[in-house]
C-alpha cells in the first residue's frame, strides 16, 4: 500500500523522463536515447543563442550612448537574466535530466536559483513597462524624475525582490523531509523537492499572474494616451516635434508590449500545467508536453535579441556598427599578418633551410 503523506509523483522524474522516448519513438522511429540526444542538441542550441543574442544586447547598450536611458538599464537587466537562462538554467536542467544526485537541500537550493533568474526576469519587464507609462504620462517631468541612477536603483531592488521571493523554499515551504533526506543523496528533481502550492499561488498566481495583468493594463494606457495625443496633434497640425515624440514612442511602445507578450506566450503553458497537476493530480499529463513547455520556456530567452534588432532602429543600426568594426578589425588583422608573414616562395625558403 502506498503512504498517503508521501509527496506527489515528479512529473519530471526519469520513469517518466523515459516514457518521453517510449512515447515519441514509435512515432518518430527513434530509440529513446535519441530523443534524449534531441533534447540535449535542442536545450544546448537555445542556450548558446541566448547567451550570444544577450551578450550582444549588453554590448549594444554599453557602445551607443544613445541608449543609455532609464528604459535600456531594465532592458540590461533583462538580458542579463536571459544570459543566465543560458549560461546556468538550461545546462543545469541538461544535467538533472541525466539523473543528477545531490542532497535534498542542495537541490532546493539549485531549484531556487532557477527561480531567481525568473523572477527577476518579471520584474524587469514590470519596470519597463512602468517607465514607459510614465515617459508617456508625464513626459515633461519624466527627465526629473526618472534618471539613470534611479533606474540602476531600480534594477538592484528587482533583482533584491527576486531573491526574497526565489529563497522563500529554502525557509521551510518545500517538499515534506521523509526519512533521512537531509543527509541522504536523492536524485535532483524540481519537483521533488519544490512544494507545488508554493509554485502555484505564491509563485505563478502572485509573481507572475498579478505582474503581467499589471503590464497589461500599463501597455493599454500607453496605447490610449499616445493615440490621443496623436489625434489631438493631427487636428492641430502645428507641434510637428510633439507628434514625431509620440510616434516615436509609440513604436518602442509596440516593441517592448511585444516582448511582454513573447514572455506570456512561452511561460504560461508551462505554469498552466503546473496549476493542472496541482489542482487535478489524477488528469493525465503527456511527458512530452512538460518537455516542450520547459523547451518553450528556455527559448523565450533568445527572442528578445531578435525583438529589438528587428524591431528598434537605434538598436539595430549600432548592432550593425558593431558587425562592420569587427569585421573591418579581422580584415586589418589578416593584412597586417600578410605584410608581416610574406608568402613563401621557393626562395625564401631555400634562404630558411
Amino acid at each position: 500500500m502506498e503512504d498517503p503523506s508521501a509527496p506527489p509523483p515528479d512529473p519530471l522524474e526519469p520513469q517518466r523522463g523515459a516514457s518521453l522516448g517510449a512515447e515519441m519513438s514509435p512515432a518518430l522511429g527513434m530509440t529513446p536515447g535519441h530523443v534524449h540526444m534531441l533534447y540535449v542538441s535542442m536545450e544546448s542550441t537555445i542556450a548558446l543563442a541566448s547567451v550570444l543574442g544577450n551578450v550582444l544586447v549588453v554590448m549594444v547598450v554599453g557602445v551607443n550612448q544613445a541608449l543609455r536611458d532609464p528604459t535600456f538599464c531594465f532592458i540590461v537587466s533583462l538580458a542579463l537574466a536571459d544570459i543566465a537562462v543560458g549560461a546556468l538554467v538550461i545546462p543545469l536542467a541538461v544535467v538533472i535530466s541525466l539523473g543528477l544526485e545531490t542532497r535534498f537541500y542542495t537541490c532546493l537550493f539549485l531549484s531556487c536559483l532557477l527561480l531567481i533568474i525568473t523572477q527577476s526576469s518579471i520584474l524587469s519587464l514590470l519596470a519597463i513597462a512602468i517607465d514607459r507609462y510614465l515617459r508617456v504620462k508625464i513626459p515633461t517631468r519624466y527627465g526629473s524624475i526618472v534618471t539613470q541612477r534611479k533606474a540602476w536603483l531600480g534594477v538592484c531592488a528587482c533583482w533584491l525582490l527576486s531573491a526574497l521571493t526565489g529563497v522563500v523554499p529554502m525557509f521551510g515551504w518545500h517538499q515534506p523531509l521523509h526519512g533521512n533526506l537531509t543527509s541522504d543523496p536523492i536524485e535532483c528533481q524540481f519537483m521533488s523537492v519544490m512544494s507545488m502550492d508554493y509554485m502555484v499561488y505564491f509563485n505563478f498566481f502572485g509573481w507572475v499572474v498579478l505582474p503581467l495583468s499589471v503590464m497589461i493594463g500599463l501597455y493599454a494606457e500607453i496605447f490610449r494616451v499616445i493615440r490621443r495625443q496623436l489625434n489631438r496633434r493631427a487636428e492641430a497640425t502645428a507641434d510637428a516635434d510633439t507628434g514625431r515624440y509620440y510616434r516615436k514612442e509609440l513604436r518602442l511602445a509596440k516593441s517592448l508590449a511585444l516582448v511582454v507578450f513573447l514572455f506570456a506566450l512561452c511561460w504560461l503553458p508551462l505554469h498552466v500545467m503546473n496549476c493542472v497537476l496541482f489542482f487535478c493530480p489524477g488528469c493525465p499529463m503527456p511527458p512530452s508536453a512538460m518537455f516542450v513547455g520547459i523547451l518553450l520556456s528556455h527559448v523565450n530567452s533568445a527572442l528578445n535579441p531578435l525583438v529589438y534588432a528587428f524591431r528598434i532602429q537605434r538598436f539595430r543600426t549600432t548592432l550593425l556598427h558593431i558587425a562592420r568594426r569587427c569585421m573591418l578589425c579581422r580584415s586589418a588583422g589578416s593584412s597586417v599578418y600578410q605584410s608581416t608573414h610574406p608568402p613563401l616562395t621557393e626562395k625564401t625558403t631555400a634562404v630558411h633551410l
